[in-house]
């Protein structure tokens, strides 16, 4: 399996970006459809974004569409998730996740990061 490690999480102000970074070793990278998904206190897991293997096909949830861009680089083996325009309802704890092919169910991701806090303030 491949081993992920999310970065760049952070305290912003509503209306701000950031930029998620997940770092992945182990199996080859570009064999994974890749997704971000997010877990907000006391709600389950829900889905962000996914790209295919070779970045040709993205997804997006509908909540994040045109203000979150997913991207990766196969070359440096690393996922991307650049935020715009983020609400305090983007508070969760986002995590990186690898998968054999595209889906939006958690239970179609087989790899899983440890997560980084991301906390939107009004």
């Amino acid at each position: 399996q491949v081993q992920l490690v999310e970065s760049g999480g952070g305290l912003v102000q509503a209306g701000g970006s950031l930029r998620l970074s997940c770092a992945a070793s182990g199996r080859t990278f570009s064999g994974y459809v890749m997704g971000w998904f997010r877990q907000a206190p006391g709600k389950e897991r829900e889905f962000v974004a996914g790209i295919t293997w070779n970045g040709a096909m993205t997804y997006y949830a509908d909540s994040v569409k045109g203000r979150f861009t997913i991207s990766r680089d196969n070359a440096k083996n690393t996922l991307y998730l650049q935020m715009n325009s983020l609400k305090p309802e983007d508070t969760a704890v986002y995590y990186c996740a690898a998968a054999l092919v595209p889906g939006r169910a958690a239970a179609d991701f087989r790899s899983w990061g440890q997560g980084t806090q991301v906390t939107v303030s009004s």
